[in-house]
């Protein structure tokens, strides 16, 4: 149920049982009450005053001045405190009695009555009526068992009052966690974002060259600790910009996002997958040797690009270290570029051989039909 929906009471979870429970902790009983219940018309009789004298009091204060702030204020407590004073006597002291008390201590921690303040007040009428019936009761109004009476129920009033404070003040730290959480998730998802825009490359979803260099470090040293081999793998797309010369950079770039989501697809989870620059790709691949790599990283990475790029190809080269000897990153970096060109020098001479071949045998052709 919502809590607009219940009773002070109700959300506190105060029962009948718990009334006369706090009652009987303080000796409040029935013929304390009856005594209250005996002094009524009397109190009634000078109520305006109490109220009077007790505001003339209160308002002296400074502090509580400021509180009270303005004429309609002032009224609405006049009021309240009118009530309040004729219900010390009023001989009903059960559930509407309680509840009525709780939410004095609520308006008061609202207005941000402080609890010396509070406790200042009480005392001020607390004197007041008991100056009162001193000063006015007559047989058969036992006066100081009345004020005996009233004493008890005054502490009644007062643990009510600095329970609904506590309970007050628990539910706006819960409030504050709650919003603490919340924007604490709020900062972490935006700075996973920010993270991830600063580390991803946009277009192909990989990470960038910036984060590469920080993880191939990570990387190294957790092989080295574990003794493991780690290959890194440079990879260039061939003839790249003809593909932008020739039809648009919008192909170029959809040719790089397919390849780039190759590359996810054949990388593990441990394993790093960058846009190095431009057409120019590495792969750190973890405790992985350089034949493992080249048998299933290469080989994956070509089988698919024949399916989903077809008539584009790419030069990998492969360069190995640890688990013996162990290269700096930028050694390592070097012998994988190293090793893409080569690989990509073989191809290119193996592409005009097959050229000259063709030629050779067109021409030879053309001359035996002559």
């Amino acid at each position: 149920m919502n809590r607009t929906q219940q009773t002070l009471l109700e959300q506190m979870r105060i029962s009948d049982l718990d009334i006369s429970a706090r009652q009987d902790l303080l000796g409040l009983t029935d013929v304390d009450l009856d005594a209250l219940g005996s002094c009524q018309e009397l109190i009634r009789l000078h109520l305006d005053e109490l109220v009077d004298d007790f505001y003339e009091q209160q308002t002296s204060t400074p502090e509580i001045a400021s509180l009270i702030g303005d004429a309609d204020t002032m009224q609405r407590l006049v009021s309240a405190q009118h009530n309040y004073i004729a219900d010390l006597f009023g001989g009903e002291y059960g559930r509407d009695y309680v509840n009525n008390r709780l939410r004095i201590g609520l308006v008061h921690k609202r207005i941000g009555v402080e609890p010396k303040l509070y406790l200042s007040a009480v005392y001020v009428l607390r004197s007041l009526i008991t100056k009162c019936i001193r000063d006015h009761a007559k047989p058969p109004i036992k006066g100081e068992e009345v004020i005996a009476a009233l004493d008890k129920l005054l502490f009644f009033d007062i643990t009510l009052v600095f329970e609904t404070y506590i309970q007050s003040m628990l539910s706006e730290l819960e409030n504050a966690r709650m919003k603490t959480e919340s924007y604490a998730r709020a900062l972490e998802e935006n700075l996973q974002t920010r993270t991830g825009q600063l580390r991803n490359d946009p277009l192909t979803g990989l990470t960038n060259r910036r984060y590469f260099d920080d993880a191939l470090q990570r990387m190294l040293r957790a092989a080295q600790r574990r003794a493991e081999p780690v290959c890194l793998l440079f990879l260039d797309l061939d003839g790249f910009k003809q593909i932008n010369d020739t039809q648009g950079h919008d192909k170029g770039d959809e040719v790089l996002k397919i390849f780039g989501s190759i590359m996810r697809k054949v990388t593990r989870g441990d394993d790093i997958c960058v846009r190095y620059g431009g057409d120019e790709f590495c792969a750190v691949l973890a405790n992985c040797t350089k034949e493992r790599a080249r048998s299933r990283f290469s080989k994956r990475v070509t089988d698919l690009m024949a399916e989903r790029l077809p008539g584009v190809t790419v030069s990998i080269g492969v360069a190995q270290t640890g688990p013996e000897v162990y290269l700096d990153p930028s050694d390592l970096l070097v012998q994988a570029d190293r090793a893409m060109y080569e690989q990509k020098a073989r191809r290119k001479s193996r592409s005009g051989s097959e050229a000259a071949v063709s030629t050779f045998k067109k021409d030879d052709s053309e001359r035996k039909v002559s």
